[in-house]
């Protein structure tokens, strides 16, 4: 599904625009989700310093936080699940790093099966997409994909 363009100044407009359009990288023309997904990299390694715990924590608020700022872009740009609004996808995307093992060929599998299950949309992801349209249904379905390739990703690193 395309989105309609993104007003010039909307970035700028508000921090939360610039927060929700993942810090610009939602205005790529091609595949934003996609683009805005590589952010959650850095995020994780910003969030690796912690204990475990404070990790967890901070995705927890990351995703409350995200309901907040990804309804707001939502509301102003008058589409609740607007492409360039990617900060799901950061959130998301750094929940499954934190369950992968510290190495570039697990990060990369992590990125191909999270970006999987969120385009594609099995079961219950699509219903939630269709069902919520607000923040939180912004992020819930980024979260259901992530737990679909967490579950895929454990049983990889089961097999190897």
């Amino acid at each position: 599904m395309k989105s309609s363009p993104i007003p010039r100044g909307f970035l700028l407009a508000n921090p939360l625009h610039f927060i929700a359009l993942g810090f610009g990288t939602g205005l790529s023309p091609v595949a934003p989700g996609t683009v805005g997904t590589v952010v959650g990299l850095p995020l994780f390694l910003l969030l690796g310093v912690f204990d475990v715990a404070v990790q967890w924590g901070a995705i927890i608020l990351l995703f409350a936080f995200g309901c907040h700022v990804c309804e707001v872009a939502g509301r102003a740009l008058g589409v609740s699940d607007h492409g360039g609004i990617v900060w799901d996808e950061i959130v998301a995307y750094c929940m499954v790093l934190m369950t992968v093992p510290h190495h570039w060929v697990w990060w990369l599998a992590a990125f191909a099966a999270f970006r999987f299950f969120d385009i594609v949309k099995p079961w219950p992801i699509g219903w939630l997409d269709r069902r919520f349209k607000n923040g939180f249904g912004v992020m819930v379905d980024d979260l259901m994909a992530a737990i679909y390739a967490v579950v895929v990703l454990a049983l990889a690193q089961r097999m190897f």
